[in-house]
């Protein structure tokens, strides 16, 4: 049986809003054939685009199924309410609007995304109608600091609240976590997020650009909240390459037209041992364990 400290973790509120959709100066991103192209991207209320839908294939570039939350207030010195709001916050975490039509609906976190750093929250549908861009919203953070005791330090969490972990059906044998994942990527593919200091906020992404290797690994039928294995990929203390390492993450946002870009994978456990084995199990998805619909 997987043992945690989830008894000894705090629980904390974050606060944020829901952010506008934002673009540069010039609307206009290159894509890596070099084509200019106006598409949504980050931010906003997207209404028709959510967990369990496919990750590939939209009109858009790095879009953020949902809900999109940041805080704006602003930083004490070199801190940061919005870090906080980013770091604490974890995938399975109950969210809750506290002010605007919507107030009182009930949410839970899904994701976060680096760069802009946006926590991403999946709301039923209906609920969408009510909400304007603006409105606040308090996220019951409960996670960070997660550790699999008999597994650690071979195997870190981070980013997922003990509750939804245990939701999901991972086997022990003989010192190895077995996780059902959607895919296997290679990390020869892994893109921007590389070099980040830590992997406790933000993601980073799945190039799409060689169409064999896309092929070869079935990314072509990525979800929003799918659990994917990357080979390869030690998590520990920031985003690297390493020979046998495992991690484990959860689909974000989309795919994208910028070179180094594509789906953004929030990390979820990583083993720079390979103390994580993927089993395939094409149900392993956040809309599945969440029970979202």
């Amino acid at each position: 049986m997987i043992k945690t400290n989830k008894d000894k973790l705090v629980m904390q509120s974050v606060v944020g809003q829901i952010s506008s959709p934002t673009f540069a100066s010039t609307p206009y991103v290159i894509s890596a054939d070099g084509k200019p192209l106006v598409l949504p991207s980050v931010g906003g209320i997207t209404y028709n685009v959510r967990v369990g839908d496919p990750a590939i294939g939209w009109a858009a570039d790095h879009v953020e199924p949902g809900v999109s939350m940041t805080n704006t207030e602003k930083p004490i010195g070199s801190w940061s309410p919005n870090a906080g709001l980013n770091t604490l916050a974890c995938a399975g975490n109950e969210v809750k609007v506290i002010s605007g039509d919507a107030k009182g609906t009930k949410g839970l976190v899904i994701g976060k995304h680096g760069g802009i750093e946006h926590v991403i929250v999946d709301f039923p549908p209906k609920a969408l109608e009510k909400m304007v861009v603006g409105d606040r919203m308090q996220i019951k953070a409960y996670g960070t600091g997660l550790v699999l005791t008999n597994y650690y330090p071979d195997i870190h969490a981070m980013n997922i609240s003990p509750g939804l972990l245990s939701k999901i059906p991972v086997k022990e044998a003989k010192g190895i976590l077995k996780f059902p994942v959607t895919h296997i990527v290679p990390a020869a593919i892994m893109g921007s997020g590389l070099g980040s200091s830590h992997s406790y906020s933000g993601d980073y992404d799945i190039q799409m650009f060689d169409k064999k290797v896309t092929k070869k690994f079935g990314l072509g039928t990525l979800r929003f909240g799918d659990f994917v294995a990357i080979s390869d990929a030690d998590h520990s203390y920031g985003r690297i390459y390493k020979t046998g390492a495992i991690s484990i993450g959860i689909v974000v946002h989309s795919d994208c037209v910028i070179a180094g870009h594509g789906p953004g994978v929030m990390t979820v456990l990583t083993s720079g041992k390979g103390k994580i084995t993927p089993v395939i199990n094409k149900k392993s998805n956040l809309v599945h364990y969440l029970k979202l619909k």
